[in-house]
């Protein structure tokens, strides 16, 4: 379907860009917000912001209309709302601080996979 296909270009950006720990959630049937929430970690602002801009042309190739990063500026946590995918891109310490998967893990009770790249 068209959430995976997106699904795997975005994971495919990251990994591009060289992201790390690139955990992928799948929230079908267990969210409204969207199928699948991605987080990934970058290792300066600079590349984290460079992250979220590529995402952006990959969210407008598959249909995605007016995507704004959140957190773009400072790049230390950008949020992205992809519609179908939504994507996390954190600065390490700060991805620790969040610690958005156990977050997610205690609400879903199902462990997110991490992604063999």
């Amino acid at each position: 379907g068209a959430a995976k296909n997106l699904l795997a270009d975005i994971r495919e950006s990251l990994v591009d860009h060289k992201a790390e720990d690139i955990v992928v959630i799948n929230l079908k049937g267990k969210s409204d917000i969207s199928d699948y929430m991605v987080i990934a970690s970058g290792q300066s602002s600079r590349q984290v912001a460079t992250m979220a801009d590529r995402l952006v042309e990959v969210a407008k190739k598959h249909g995605v209309k007016g995507v704004t990063p959140e957190g773009r500026a400072q790049a230390d946590w950008v949020l992205f709302d992809a519609g179908d995918v939504i994507i996390h891109i954190f600065r390490p310490e700060v991805r620790k601080f969040y610690n958005l998967e156990k977050m997610w893990n205690a609400v879903l009770s199902d462990p997110a996979e991490p992604l063999a790249t």
